[in-house]
């Protein structure tokens, strides 16, 4: 190789390493500082919400956690970790809403037996009824709050002229929450901490205001029964309200989105969809069928108008005065040409026809509803 040749690639290889170290160097020297690790609270432990929680959610013991909070900004409202007992707050209900991660004051809860607990634990909208039952419409008092029963109502429809009555049974209302049994929201346990069942004379229901319409008239039809239904029927019920359409989730909803709507849906009452029993499905001896009213056959009993063979009287102008006067045979009617009038007896029916001996012409025409009536030509 060239000596000269040489010697310029060897400068130019000099000049690129100088540059290079140059660029490092610029900007080496405006690099970002490193960031520091946030400060972790070292305060004490407070309860904060672990979800959004809404106005009259039930808390859970998924619901609310203890987390550490500084202590300049701790308030005496809150609940420490130490002094509160989580375990009595389970069952409380929200007042007011509360977001994720903010903490719980002690207003913030409503307990059982305070006042405004059954307002704050109805949901939005809902409205609370009560219905009363016995030993026997109550299941037996096997009911407590938050159970889900089915509302049936039995009654006795009577027909007339002594016919049998019908008997029947119907399921007007489903999937409604159980509030309070008399004036108790919660169980009763004993020193054991044993459930006690005891009987209750109402039960306090949560409904829609139109629900709560249809078991004001239906207490005035029947007796109302209480059903209590298992915790595995809201998910077969949800089932058959997705596949009729009933529930529908909008295109493009997030999985959290969709699981709202499928909770907020096995929660709601059903008042569709329901179900009957007769007397006739449970002994052969009874009514299948709604009893007669208004007379034998269900029917109102139709006026009879059989026409009667009565003959034909004339009573022309020039008639001898002496001639008996004539009797009502049943409907009539009087037809007029000129001088003459024929009364002609009428059957039910129409189509009935109208003639005049006399002149020898019939005439077809419809019978009218009243005796007696004139048609003048």
């Amino acid at each position: 190789m060239d000596r000269k040749k040489l010697v310029l690639l060897l400068g130019a290889l000099i000049i690129a390493i100088g540059t290079a170290f140059a660029a490092r160097s610029m900007f080496a020297g405006s690099a970002a500082p490193e960031a520091e690790a946030a400060a972790v609270p070292t305060g004490p432990r407070v309860l904060v919400a672990k979800r959004a929680l809404t106005a009259g959610t039930i808390i859970t013991a998924d619901a609310l956690g203890f987390q550490p909070w500084p202590k300049e900004l701790v308030q005496d409202a809150y609940f420490i970790d130490g002094e509160a007992d989580m375990n009595k707050l389970l069952g409380t209900v929200v007042r007011f809403p509360i977001t994720a991660g903010e903490p719980v004051t002690q207003g913030a809860l409503v307990s059982p037996g305070d006042r405004g607990f059954l307002a704050a634990a109805l949901g939005p909208g809902m409205r609370a009824v009560t219905v009363p039952v016995s030993a026997t419409t109550g299941v037996a008092g096997f009911v407590f709050a938050g159970d889900r029963v089915d509302l049936v109502l039995t009654q006795q429809v009577d027909g007339d002229n002594g016919t049998a009555p019908l008997k029947a049974a119907e399921t007007v209302l489903r999937n409604l929450r159980v509030l309070a049994t008399d004036q108790t929201v919660e169980k009763t346990v004993d020193e054991n901490g044993k459930t006690q069942v005891t009987e209750f004379r109402t039960v306090t229901l949560e409904v829609t205001p139109k629900i709560a319409e249809k078991i004001a008239v239906a207490q005035t039809i029947g007796t109302l029964s209480l059903a209590l239904r298992s915790i595995s029927d809201s998910q077969s019920e949800l089932e058959k309200a997705v596949a009729a359409g009933d529930v529908k989730i909008p295109a493009g909803a997030t999985p959290e989105q969709e699981e709202r709507i499928l909770k907020a849906a096995m929660k709601s009452p059903i008042d569709k969809g329901t179900t009957f029993v007769t007397g006739g499905d449970v002994s052969r001896f009874q009514r299948s069928t709604m009893p007669p009213k208004g007379g034998s056959g269900g029917q109102q009993a139709a006026p009879s108008y059989a026409p009667q063979p009565a003959p034909r009287r004339s009573t022309p102008a020039s008639s001898d005065a002496s001639a008996p006067a004539p009797v009502y045979r049943g409907p009539s009617v009087r037809v007029t040409r000129g001088k003459e009038t024929t009364e002609e007896s009428v059957g039910s029916g129409t189509g009935a026809v109208i003639s005049s001996q006399s002149s020898g012409v019939k005439r077809a025409g419809q019978v009218l509803p009243s005796a007696g009536a004139t048609i003048a030509f």
